[in-house]
């Protein structure tokens, strides 16, 4: 187990390719921009079909 720890650390020291700082930046930006509208569309689903479900009840009743 710690020879493995240890290719694995190496490996991410030798062999991994990371981007700059500049480029992290950039795709932290658009991860957070694309997480916030998928927040938002979901919050809107839930809100219609919640809606929906108070109007189908309340036509039960």
């Amino acid at each position: 187990m710690i020879n493995y720890i240890k290719e694995s650390v190496e490996e991410l020291k030798n062999q991994v390719s990371w981007p700059s700082r500049q480029e992290s930046s950039s795709l932290m930006v658009t991860v957070a921009v694309f997480s916030i509208l998928f927040a938002l569309l979901t919050w809107g689903v839930d809100s219609v079909f919640s809606r929906l479900i108070q109007v189908y009840f309340s036509l039960i009743k």
